[in-house]
């Protein structure tokens, strides 16, 4: 009867193993029949031959861990991974899990206690001191070997020394202009580079207002330091792309009016990144609220006025995603957007983002007026004449649906265009399905129009 190894009992270490025993059996050949094998091949056999090393440790350990003879108590079990805990830690609703498991969790971009299912009002993961100690005895008493926590480096990407060069770059916010400088590059450069460290913002209390520090000063201390500023900006705007910091960044209360100083007095590359940074947490729909109410349309529609083709993509994205708020179509109207959107799109300046949000605007009373008192008419009806793209044909005959069907002085000009082109009913049997559909709507008012005129 064959022996059982260490890998038997799971089919995916037993892949991993097959695969690393065949990459070290071909490596040792080319190390042992070629006269001039190089320095990386041995390398490379090494390297496989210690994770072929790790991995039998690993299952080893599982084996010792899942062994029915010596069953551990319930309160020392992950309710997520469902094996003893070896580094516990309490979320915010009191539970507690194994640290790897929780992180995992979270990195997936769940915001619950996966076992009461309460929404955590924070992600710091506090250690479990009492449990863990109480599990380093009993291991020790039933002679199980239990794995260290720094021995998770490579699940979690990060060591208890990064966490402690994290806090102490979050300290230096606090020290001299030279180490605030210092601080902010790196951790913008680590927040760029390993998701982890973005992660670490949401697990530690009052990162983000440590983050900030140097931009809470008074205006005589910080307006020549506007690289300072861009560092910071760019750090969170990169701690945003986690899904977990999203809610915790906006409700931070200092964060939205420093975004909006950098939109107006930043460098292009501050500004451009503050944009973006909007555009990121916009993605949630109780940001979106804030933001409008923060008064950011104002600035984003400025610095769009202002045509830098650096920040024109990221803040036509920003004024989009906030625009699907009912509220923020009316405060983009109210602060501009239909003039400023209107005239880049005559100048063919990122036509395809800018009609996306002109037709969502479209839906506003006062964006139809402004839109008919502008000529939009005519420029919609040339872009459907000149463009190739069914997307771009979809916004404008949407924009003018809403122009037809709320303001009947325009009526006259698309009559005149139809007469003279053909273009809505071309887009009427060759658009998309809802370019078709408003096409045809617009048709038939006007034909019944026609119709009512002659008839009387």
């Amino acid at each position: 009867m064959a022996k059982t190894g260490v890998f038997d009992t799971d089919p995916t270490m037993v892949a991993k193993a097959t695969e690393l025993k065949k990459e070290l059996q071909r490596l040792v050949k080319a190390i042992v029949d070629e006269d001039e094998f190089s320095v990386e091949t041995l390398d490379r056999a090494n390297s496989a031959l210690c994770s072929l090393r790790d991995l039998k440790k690993k299952g080893s350990l599982s084996l010792k861990l899942h062994d029915d003879s010596v069953p551990f108590p319930q309160e020392f079990k992950c309710p997520l991974s469902k094996e003893l805990m070896s580094d516990p830690v309490i979320v915010a609703t009191g539970q507690t899990y194994d640290r790897p498991f929780i992180q995992k969790w979270l990195k997936e971009g769940n915001r619950t206690c996966p076992h009461t299912q309460q929404v955590l009002s924070n992600t710091v993961l506090t250690p479990n001191l009492l449990i863990r100690d109480m599990i380093s005895q009993w291991c020790k008493n039933n002679g199980v070997n239990l794995k260290d926590p720094l021995d998770y480096s490579d699940e979690v990407g990060l060591t208890k020394a990064d966490r402690d060069h994290f806090l102490s770059l979050l300290k230096n916010m606090s020290s001299t202009l030279a180490d605030q400088r210092e601080a902010a590059k790196e951790l913008r450069l680590l927040t760029k580079k390993n998701p982890t460290f973005r992660a670490l913002f949401g697990e530690c209390v009052d990162a983000i207002p440590q983050l900030l520090n140097p931009l809470t000063q008074s205006k005589s201390q910080s307006e020549f330091h506007l690289d300072l500023q861009e560092d910071l900006i760019t750090t969170l705007l990169n701690l945003s792309i986690n899904d977990n910091n999203k809610k915790l960044v906006g409700e931070t209360p200092m964060v939205f009016p420093l975004i909006l100083d950098a939109l107006r007095n930043g460098s292009i590359q501050t500004r451009s990144n503050a944009a973006a940074a909007l555009f990121t947490l916009s993605a949630l729909d109780s940001n979106k609220a804030l933001i409008g109410k923060s008064g950011a349309l104002k600035p984003l529609i400025e610095l769009l006025e202002e045509g830098h083709s650096l920040a024109l993509k990221d803040v036509a994205s920003a004024i989009f995603n906030l625009c699907i708020l009912h509220e923020n179509k009316a405060r983009a109207v109210r602060d501009g957007a239909v003039r400023v959107i209107l005239q880049k799109i005559s100048n063919r300046m990122h036509v395809d983002e800018l009609l996306a949000i002109l037709a969502m605007l479209s839906s506003n009373q006062r964006a139809v007026e402004e839109l008919g008192e502008l000529g939009a008419v005519q420029c919609l009806l040339g872009i459907m004449r000149e463009s190739s793209c069914a997307r771009n044909k979809e916004n404008c005959i949407a924009i003018l649906h809403n122009i037809c069907f709320n303001d009947r002085t325009k009526w006259k000009e698309m009559r005149e265009e139809e007469n003279t082109y053909g273009t809505i009913s071309q887009l009427a049997k060759n658009g998309t399905s809802r370019a078709k559909r408003k096409a045809s709507g617009i048709l038939e008012r006007l034909n019944r129009a026609y119709n009512l005129t002659h008839t009387a």
